[in-house]
C-alpha cells in the first residue's frame, strides 16, 4: 500500500506540473464484497486514466463517467463523497457498499513570458522569474548563451534560433513579450511583428528613450503605422545599472502590470 501511494503521489505531480485537468477518485470506505481495497485510487483525465483502479468493470465504468461529467463542467463541482449499494445502484452482483471520493484538480490560468535574449540580464530576470508561477520561454541565436541559463523544465524552455522575429507568432496572445537581444537591430524585427500582431498585454524593450526614438523612427521607415505600444525603457525607476538590479526592477514593472490585467479582467 506504501508503494501504491508514492506511485500516486508521483504521477499526481507529475500531471499537476504539466496542468493537466484531472479527477482523483478514491475509495474511501466498504461493507461486505467490493472489487477493491479502501484507499484504492484512480486519476482520470478528460480520455484516458492517468494512473490506478477502483476496481475495474462496472464500479470503473460509473466512476469514469461521473469524473468526465465534472472536466466537462468544472465550474459546477465540489468534492463529494458518493456512496453506492454495488448491486442495487451498479449492477454488480456483489453485494457490498462502497464509498467514493471525488476531487477534481484543473490547471489555473498561468502567466505566460516570453524574453527573446539571453545575455546578461536574461540571465539574471531568467532565474527571477523561475521562482514565480508562471511559464517562461527564452528565445536566442546564440547556444552558448542559451547553455547559461537554468536546465528545462515542464514550465521553462529554451529556444535557440536564428530567425526570433518567426518566433513571435508561436507565442499565445496572452504573453508578456520582452526584447533583450544583441542589440537594436536585432530587436526591431520582433517589434514589428509583435506589434502588427497587436495583441500581446505586455510588450517591452530594453534600452534608453533615445533607443525608443530610433525605433520608432525605424518602424515608420518600414511602413509600420499603427500605435506604437510598447515599453522602452523597461523596468521601474530604481537601482542601478547592474544587470542583476536591472532585472529586478523588469521583474517589479512585469508583476505590476501583470496584477493590474487582472484587475480589469
Amino acid at each position: 500500500m506504501e508503494q501504491q501511494l508514492d506511485q500516486f503521489c508521483t504521477r499526481f505531480m507529475q500531471l499537476f506540473s504539466e496542468h493537466k485537468p484531472m479527477v482523483v477518485v478514491t475509495m474511501t470506505d466498504c461493507r461486505g464484497s467490493a472489487p477493491q481495497n479502501v484507499g484504492a485510487r484512480m486519476i482520470v483525465g478528460a480520455d484516458e486514466i492517468y494512473f490506478g483502479t477502483v476496481g475495474g468493470g462496472k464500479i470503473e465504468a460509473h466512476c469514469l463517467k461521473l469524473a468526465r461529467e465534472y472536466l466537462q463542467k468544472p465550474k459546477d463541482f465540489q468534492p463529494k463523497s458518493f456512496t453506492w449499494n454495488l448491486q442495487r445502484d451498479i449492477g454488480m452482483s456483489c453485494g457490498g457498499e462502497v464509498t467514493m471520493f471525488f476531487e477534481l484538480y484543473t490547471p489555473q490560468s498561468t502567466w505566460k513570458l516570453a524574453v527573446f535574449g539571453a545575455g546578461h540580464v536574461s540571465q539574471e530576470l531568467t532565474r527571477i522569474l523561475l521562482k514565480l508561477d508562471c511559464d517562461l520561454t527564452v528565445i536566442d541565436s546564440r547556444s552558448e548563451w542559451l547553455s547559461q541559463l537554468p536546465a528545462e523544465t515542464a514550465r521553462f524552455k529554451k529556444i535557440q534560433t536564428d530567425s526570433m522575429a518567426s518566433l513571435v507568432d508561436t507565442l499565445s496572445p496572452e504573453t508578456f513579450v520582452c526584447l533583450m537581444t544583441m542589440g537594436h537591430a536585432f530587436d526591431l524585427p520582433i517589434l514589428k511583428r509583435a506589434l502588427e500582431l497587436n495583441h500581446f498585454p505586455f510588450l517591452g524593450v530594453i534600452g534608453s528613450a533615445a533607443k525608443r526614438n530610433r525605433l520608432e523612427k525605424e518602424l515608420r521607415e518600414q511602413g509600420y503605422s499603427g500605435e506604437m505600444n510598447f515599453y522602452c525603457p523597461l523596468g521601474e525607476d530604481f537601482g542601478s545599472n547592474a544587470p542583476v538590479e536591472i532585472a529586478l526592477s523588469m521583474t517589479a514593472q512585469l508583476l505590476r502590470e501583470r496584477d493590474k490585467k487582472a484587475s480589469h479582467a
